[in-house]
């Protein structure tokens, strides 16, 4: 970890970068994502819903503006769909899409402190790991999972390889120089690499969840930038 990754980390903890990334980019966050990603995230989100077993109900964590949730909706529309938050300004944003969509319920809470009078046979979260402690939401996933359930995870990496690197850290130089010009994203692309260049989090929830006797896979996407870890609950 470099010098600069260690002070802003002691600083403030990943969680507390979620107020100042979130609280006023949910109007728009769709295309951002899109842009900033060069379109990867529509194929990520594609690979996350590949994992998605047929099954009768799913929880996705950190839903955001609803991007991930729709698409399962339309994977599984006669599933029962419901997406947490912790920003209302995004959920506000997810529920002017939801008409269509009545299979999905959308609710303000944190996903560490999630308590939720269900189980579900699927949880799904994408840019969520990075931001939270492993052993309490792997532990707050556990409790509203049904046996035999499957939770699928998805963020940012940082790539290993050399020349990936590179391509990296000028792609993020580019956005930073974008977030000048769009002061809502400027703490994004500013402290976001800082961040992603710290996290453990690809290692450390796959740890955890071996820890609670869970089944893990791990799929590498986009040359090593960013990556699906899934745990599977064995009957």
């Amino acid at each position: 970890m470099g010098f600069e990754n260690h002070i802003m980390l002691k600083a403030e903890s990943p969680k507390d970068l979620v107020p100042q990334f979130f609280d006023k980019t949910a109007q728009t966050y769709d295309k951002v994502v899109n842009l900033a990603t060069f379109g990867k995230d529509k194929y990520w989100k594609k690979e996350i819903l590949k994992k998605i077993p047929r099954c009768n109900s799913i929880l996705d964590l950190a839903c955001g503006t609803g991007i991930l949730t729709f698409q399962i909706a339309s994977q599984l529309p006669d599933s029962k769909i419901v997406g947490i938050d912790v920003t209302e300004s995004y959920l506000n944003v997810a529920r002017t899409k939801l008409k269509p969509h009545g299979n999905i319920s959308f609710l303000n809470q944190d996903a560490e402190k999630l308590n939720l009078d269900s189980k579900f046979d699927c949880i799904t979260s994408s840019y969520i790991p990075k931001y939270c402690n492993p052993d309490t939401l792997i532990n707050v996933c556990l409790n509203h999972l049904n046996t035999g359930g499957k939770i699928i995870l998805h963020d940012f990496i940082y790539p290993k390889n050399q020349t990936v690197r590179g391509l990296w850290n000028l792609c993020f130089i580019v956005l930073k120089l974008i977030g000048c010009l769009v002061p809502s994203w400027k703490d994004v692309f500013t402290n976001l690499p800082k961040l992603i260049r710290s996290t453990s989090w690809l290692a450390d929830y796959e740890n955890i969840m071996k820890k609670h006797g869970l089944q893990t896979t791990m799929q590498s996407l986009t040359w090593g930038t960013s990556a699906i870890l899934t745990g599977t609950q064995q009957v």
